[in-house]
């Protein structure tokens, strides 16, 4: 019979637990702390132990190295409901078997602690408990209490200890180079370089010179030699921002420097190599770009060997008060945690926030400009887009949309292969019309307008040259 200590304050969590595991047969001691779990681990000889980080006396953190001394290669598993980014990454730095955030369900929990011990049987051997060369913690900038940003954080931490590729997903503004920067901040590559790079805002005819570099005389205006992206970012790390807008000639030559280090620079014959690290951060489905033909198959798998996925702030909304109250820290603004009248909380936590954590340090910034230092009330805040046309009595887009697909499904009585599905029709009706007012917009200029739209410039061009055809 396999045996587990769980260690907990929380009485509850002890119970819940050793019901779960006695269930499957497992023989259970709980302890209420560090010290207590250590005494009965020296007596009951665990094979797997689960240890909360906020203990009385002794933190879980603290005393892994203690259990790891006593049981050897007896897998540790974390516990916590309470994390930021550095705690995650200290936490793997200990080397335990695996870290869960709080809260969990009893599935991920078996799952886990089978997991660890069939590891272990596999393994044979100890492990080393010490932390890795001391590694010195940075502070990040992303917060959240949330259990969606603590998976986050788990993540990171498993990222940063790894230079594998890393693909960055989530809407606009959910911080996704934040992210890029804290793996690399926390990864054994922090003391070189770190490059993020907006595809969409680089010269088309001139990418492939900027990310592989190229000799003097390889094209009109080339005066000189130059690096490019990936030899300057050598042993360092690259963010590719934007990934899903890289055109398809240049993935093929991504996908050689990810699977070989090799590149060639253009006007040279001669591979070079780079042992930069890529990271990957887009808004797009990419799964959907695959399928639609705008991205290989073969680039995204590589790249999406470990992928993060931020929660848009919609989805998080129990973190609004610790991003309200730093961003209101970071601008120096008196007594930031007591600044909101009751009223602007209520404003606040009724917005959907479609532009997430970017759109509330916009509409904090300039709540800080009405107030003058004084308590910020609702009217200092900006009204957001989709208030204002509920006060001017006009149906918003999701609504009109939802009108226009509910009339849609009602006209049709059957599947028919020769008729375009909704979505289909959707797009080819919408598609053009905002192609037309981004381009009257920016008077023409097709740079501009796809940077409006949100795309690279020649997949607008793909598009009006399709559109000239029919």
């Amino acid at each position: 019979m396999k045996r587990i200590l769980i260690v907990d304050d929380e009485p509850a969590i002890c119970w819940s637990l050793g019901k779960l595991f006695q269930s499957e047969g497992f023989h259970v001691a709980t302890a209420s702390s560090a010290e207590k779990g250590l005494q009965l681990a020296e007596v009951d000889k665990p094979d797997v132990v689960l240890l909360d980080i906020r203990l009385p006396g002794a933190s879980g953190l603290d005393s892994v190295a203690s259990f790891g001394r006593l049981l050897g290669s007896v897998p540790i598993i974390l516990m916590t409901a309470y994390c930021d980014l550095d705690t995650a990454i200290r936490a793997l730095d200990l080397k335990v078997a695996e870290y869960l955030p709080k809260p969990f369900d009893t599935d991920r929990v078996l799952e886990v602690v089978k997991n660890a011990l069939q590891l272990r049987a596999a393994a044979g051997s100890e492990p080393d408990r010490a932390p890795t060369n001391g590694r010195a913690l940075r502070m990040t900038p992303l917060l959240g209490r949330s259990a969606a940003m603590q998976e986050v954080f788990r993540k990171v931490a498993f990222a940063a200890s790894s230079d594998v590729p890393v693909l960055i997903t989530g809407e606009s503004g959910t911080g996704k180079e934040l992210v890029a920067r804290a793996i690399h901040a926390n990864s054994g590559r922090r003391d070189e370089v770190f490059y993020p790079i907006a595809l969409p805002a680089l010269n088309e005819e001139l990418m492939e010179s900027e990310l592989f570099g190229h000799r003097k005389g390889a094209f009109t205006g080339a005066i000189e030699d130059r690096d490019g992206l990936f030899t300057l970012a050598n042993r360092g790390t690259i963010l590719l921002d934007e990934i899903g807008e890289l055109p398809l000639h240049q993935q093929v030559k991504l996908l050689r420097v990810l699977e070989s280090g090799e590149f060639f620079c253009l006007g040279d014959l001669r591979p070079r190599k780079s042992n930069a690290r890529v990271l990957a951060a887009t808004n797009q489905d990419m799964a959907a770009c695959v399928k639609a033909g705008t991205f290989r198959e073969d680039l995204y798998f590589r790249l999406a060997v470990f992928e993060i996925k931020l929660p848009p702030l919609r989805d998080r909304m129990d973190d609004l008060p610790i991003l309200c109250h730093h961003l209101l820290g970071t601008l120096g603004y008196p007594n930031p945690e007591n600044a909101m009248t009751a009223d602007a909380w209520e404003e606040l936590e009724g917005r959907a926030w479609r532009g997430n954590v970017r759109e509330l340090r916009n509409a904090i910034e300039h709540a800080v400009l009405m107030a003058r230092g004084g308590a910020i009330k609702r009217e200092h805040i900006p009204p957001s887009q989709s208030w204002t046309a509920a006060a001017k009595g006009t149906s918003s887009l999701s609504e009109m949309v939802g009108e226009w697909a509910e009339e849609q499904l009602q006209n049709r009585t059957s599947v028919q292969s020769d008729v375009p599905g909704i979505l289909e029709k959707f797009i080819s009706e919408v598609e053009p019309i905002l192609i037309q007012k981004a381009l009257k917009a920016s008077e023409g200029n097709q740079v501009l307008a796809a940077q409006l739209l949100g795309i690279h410039r020649s997949t607008l061009r793909e598009k009006l040259n399709r559109a000239a055809q029919k």
